[in-house]
């Protein structure tokens, strides 16, 4: 089987062996074809409306550049492999010389969807596709059915977190050529595993980004971002850059066969026209790959837009399927660690009853006031979604490698109130995200690292410094001097998993209770999910730290939650009715049936509906 995404620019091979190189440049008055392989240099032909273009003999393997003006010689910004970086030259790709064992393979229903996400780079000793591949087995038994690889467009450098990528079309050479990336997910497909790529439409890296030499309306200054000048989307002149992006979705859905998309930072985005590029680019998704089989689009969207979550009277995703819940991982976390500082701050006065909140209605914030936000009004109103709409995690990239020091939960809650957690959160009705290592208790930190150029690195080491200094404890310049530093090697390195320590009885622990409870989601509750639909579930707080939950899943069966992560046990009214499903600690189901809930418990019950 082949699989060829065609695109209106880039390098595409053709059926007779020649190559057509086609470059959108309207900043330039000349654009030059230079073939390494040849030493030749092609004049392109300007075929109006800012384009370049070109045919040649250039078969796959070619490397080439594009020299702009006489000037700058730059890689294609469509490159489908740059295996020298991202300041090197890009090479010639023929996807249909790849030839995909996986025909029979229409992906999974989104209910089925238990993720794992993890980096590329530090998941495994070899820090490469392969090496992901090498464990694809291991995933598979633990239970879930999503791998969810972090960012691979080509970021600059030898390690970087993928979120800087420069090349958005091109696999990072440092993990691999595109067909390792294409070997791994027909062997995913194989073991009936799913396959999300994380996407960054939001920004280009600060290193390695040449478009604002030959096509400066790739950007508009009438927005601005975290980064600077906003990628153009709206206004005249923007359908080029919104094909840009709406054509990388479709190449990573039909080119490599990948199962999902997660969006980073979507309310990064800015576009005031319509439709929305989130809604043209899903429509797009749509009514190509996703007609064919399951295809999956996935949010991150701080604004908490549930519109773009809607279903349809089937109920099935106008335009994506869920959105990252942060609302979820913030409540958790305060209620386990005790923090309250920064974002935290919006869920310490009552954390029990965002937790109830998020877990039953989607959002915690559904147009209230957000305290850390200024209070600016947060959010819409999300109960009519069904569960499935809201990613649920309490860990990720994010919240881990976000802290100064990238420590994880295992060093910062209660072994037996997390463990608790880890009950409720993984047979909750809405979709579970993984992060790597944690279903084993990992050790080693996860931290902010990256590889730039002498200047650029120095500037990021400070601003990741500086960062951290409105923080008590990094108020003292010597404590944040102490913070890892981001272009160490070091700072990757440890980072990587350590999968020796399986070997000690603690991470073997966490591990069993990881597949034991992952075990009962796919037997008790991913056969229910299915017609689930909006406002199934209701919460009541029992305490500062506890909480009930109740939801009615699609084959009417209820399933109920009962969670304290507090120090007290808190009092029940009467005994839960339905059948235990898991208690953690076990001692809390005898407890719970004389209308107790102990401290840092979890109980999960199942009242089916009569055969």
């Amino acid at each position: 089987m082949k699989r060829a995404h065609r695109m209106p620019f880039g390098a595409e091979v053709g059926s007779d062996g020649r190559t057509r190189f086609r470059l959108w440049a309207p900043s330039a008055r000349e654009v030059t074809l230079e073939l390494e392989s040849t030493g030749e240099c092609l004049a392109m032909a300007p075929v109006g409306e800012g384009w370049f273009e070109r045919v040649a003999a250039a078969p796959a393997g070619t490397r080439y550049r594009l020299r702009i003006d006489g000037g700058l010689a730059v890689p294609d910004p469509a490159s489908r492999f740059n295996p020298g970086d991202v300041h090197g030259s890009s090479e010639v790709v023929d996807p249909r010389a790849f030839d995909w064992p996986d025909t029979p393979w229409h992906g999974r229903p989104w209910e089925e969807a238990v993720i794992y996400e993890l980096h590329v780079g530090t998941f495994s000793p070899e820090g490469t596709f392969a090496g992901v591949e090498a464990r694809l087995d291991y995933l598979a038994g633990l239970g879930v059915t999503a791998v969810e690889l972090m960012p691979v467009a080509d970021f600059p450098g030898r390690r970087n977190w993928g979120y800087d990528g420069v090349l958005p079309f091109a696999p990072d050479a440092t993990y691999g050529r595109p067909e390792d990336l294409k070997r791994l997910i027909a062997a995913a497909h194989a073991r009936n595993l799913m396959v999300f790529l994380d996407v960054v439409y939001n920004h280009f890296g600060p290193e390695g980004n040449y478009l604002h030499l030959y096509a400066k309306p790739f950007f508009t200054e009438r927005h601005q971002t975290p980064w600077g000048a906003a990628i153009h989307f709206d206004g005249e002149g923007c359908q080029v850059v919104r094909d840009f992006f709406i054509h990388n979705a479709l190449y990573w859905l039909e080119e490599f066969h990948l199962d999902g998309l997660r969006l980073d930072a979507v309310h990064a985005i800015v576009d005031d026209s319509r439709p929305h590029i989130l809604q043209a680019l899903a429509e797009a998704v749509r009514r190509g790959p996703g007609q064919e089989r399951h295809v999956h689009l996935i949010l991150e969207n701080d604004r908490n837009q549930a519109r773009y979550l809607a279903r349809d009277s089937a109920g099935r995703s106008r335009w994506y399927d869920a959105q990252w819940n942060d609302d979820v991982h913030h409540a958790f976390h305060v209620l386990l660690t005790g923090e309250k500082d920064g974002y935290y701050a919006d869920y310490a006065d009552q954390p029990a009853w965002y937790l109830g909140r998020s877990l039953t209605e989607g959002f915690a914030y559904q147009g209230q006031a957000s305290p850390y936000r200024h209070h600016a009004p947060r959010g819409e109103p999300s109960a009519h979604l069904p569960p499935s709409a809201f990613v649920s995690f309490l860990q990720t990239h994010d919240q881990v490698g976000n802290r100064a020091y990238g420590e994880r939960l295992v060093s910062l809650a209660p072994e037996q109130a997390l463990r608790a957690a880890t009950v409720a959160w993984l047979l909750a009705p809405s979709p579970p995200l993984l992060f790597m290592g944690e279903e084993f208790g990992a050790a080693t930190p996860f931290l902010f690292f990256c590889d730039f150029g002498p200047e650029l690195a120095a500037a990021v080491t400070r601003g990741r410094r500086r960062e951290f200094a409105r923080f008590a404890r990094f108020a003292d310049p010597e404590a944040q001097a102490k913070i890892p530093d981001p272009n160490a090697e070091e700072t990757f390195t440890r980072s990587r998993l350590d999968w020796a320590c399986l070997e000690q009885p603690r991470h073997a622990r966490w591990l069993a209770l990881y597949r034991r409870v992952l075990a009962l989601r796919h037997s008790h509750v991913i056969p229910r999910l299915a017609a689930t639909g909006g406002h199934a579930g209701t919460f009541e707080v029992l305490g500062a730290s506890a909480l009930k939950g109740c939801w009615t899943l699609g084959d009417g069966s209820r399933l109920l939650l009962y969670l304290n992560l507090g120090p007290d046990a808190v009092a029940i009214d009467g005994p839960p009715s339905g059948r235990l499903l898991i208690a953690a600690p076990e001692e809390a189901a005898a407890t719970l049936s004389a209308g107790q809930l102990p401290a840092a418990s979890a109980a999960w019950f199942l009242d089916e509906v009569p055969a």
